[in-house]
């Protein structure tokens, strides 16, 4: 819940890692949940101002 409240305020803030991904999950972002937990994101709407979650998973879930 911290880091939702943290990304609702500043989704950029240096404490979540956000950064755009490469490869199969090209055009999304990621941020750190917990040390090894990510969330992966993509943005909608005319603006990009709508934030659609699309994967939830440890590192190698995720990326292995």
């Amino acid at each position: 819940m911290v880091k939702l409240k943290l990304f609702k305020a500043d989704n950029f803030s240096p404490l979540l890692n956000n950064h755009i991904l490469k490869g199969k999950y090209s055009g999304t972002r990621s941020i750190n949940v917990t040390g090894d937990w990510r969330a992966l994101y993509v943005t909608e709407g005319q603006f990009g101002q709508d934030i659609v979650f699309v994967a939830l998973g440890t590192h190698s879930q995720l990326y292995g």
